[in-house]
């Protein structure tokens, strides 16, 4: 669902509408994509509170044709819940995913129960940890725990041989919406000539790079990488969807100590098979030899 904003009130109706989790991708524009395939349901709730507010809303045709049909997933294994409970329990899974996405619920570990995928994670803003069953749609919360520790253990109890660090790779259906989100994002500008020319100096001269912003810009560009921290917030490790590719960020690491370690591994499980490190001292590249 795209949503354009015209008017003298558009930074009005802009506010409402990220706070109801649709995405920004312009000016003026934003776009709602969920993993649930309500669109079109939460898509008039936002339309409702915005005519509420007293700012005029049109809905196209095409959109409105959405809101009326009445559907529900084909094979749905919840048959017994009405349209409603359906929406509920669609819902919530669509919370949880939210809250993976923004970082507000870390991941320790995931597994396969021979049905469907399950995890184990803990609220970073609460602390609460939770045992999660399902995908997509159907993700829910089957338990809670005091203590990351005592999830972990229990987790391993039940899925010891087939547990993996770091959350599951992701589904087609969490692949399509974060592509949905994205894709009418505007082309970037195009970068201005910088003023100065850059110097060239040797890397044993050079100052020390921003070791965050790299890592950043490394992960923005692939797709295929999840970031997630520690407990301490010390440290940042980044995880390929193959499970054999990570990497560890020690933040604010001193100059002669490890700050990066890239390592990669045969198998998920396997030992490793080669190691890469940096320190904290290490340049920016792009103006070293």
């Amino acid at each position: 669902m795209i949503a354009t904003l015209t008017g003298t009130q558009a930074h009005v109706a802009h506010v409402g509408l990220e706070a109801a989790d649709w995405h920004v991708v312009a000016k003026n524009t934003l776009v709602l994509a969920r993993i649930d395939h309500e669109e079109p349901y939460w898509a008039e709730n936002a339309a409702r509170e915005l005519i509420t507010s007293g700012i005029a809303v049109e809905i196209t045709p095409q959109l409105r044709e959405a809101i009326n049909e009445e559907w529900t997933w084909a094979n749905y294994p919840m048959h017994w819940c009405t349209r409603t409970e359906i929406r509920e329990v669609s819902a919530e899974a669509q919370k949880i995913y939210d809250d993976i996405r923004h970082g507000h619920l870390l991941i320790h570990a995931h597994a396969h129960d021979g049905h469907t995928t399950v995890a184990v994670g803990t609220y970073l803003n609460t602390g609460k940890s939770v045992y999660l069953h399902g995908e997509n749609h159907l993700r829910q919360v089957a338990d809670t725990f005091d203590s990351p520790a005592q999830a972990l253990v229990t987790f391993e109890r039940l899925h010891g041989d087939t547990m993996r660090p770091g959350p599951a790779p992701m589904h087609d259906t969490e692949r399509e919406t974060a592509e949905a989100r994205t894709s009418l994002d505007a082309p970037p500008a195009e970068p201005e000539r910088p003023l100065s020319v850059q110097e060239t100096v040797p890397a044993y001269a050079a100052d020390p790079g921003d070791h965050d912003a790299l890592l950043d810009t490394f992960l923005d560009a692939h797709g295929d990488w999840s970031k997630w921290r520690t407990w301490s917030d010390e440290i940042t490790h980044a995880i390929h969807e193959s499970q054999t590719l990570r990497i560890e960020l020690i933040h604010e690491a001193p100059a002669h100590e490890t700050a990066w370690t890239v390592a990669a591994y045969e198998t998920p499980v396997s030992d490793r098979i080669w190691v890469l490190t940096a320190t904290g001292a290490t340049p920016d590249q792009s103006g070293a030899t």
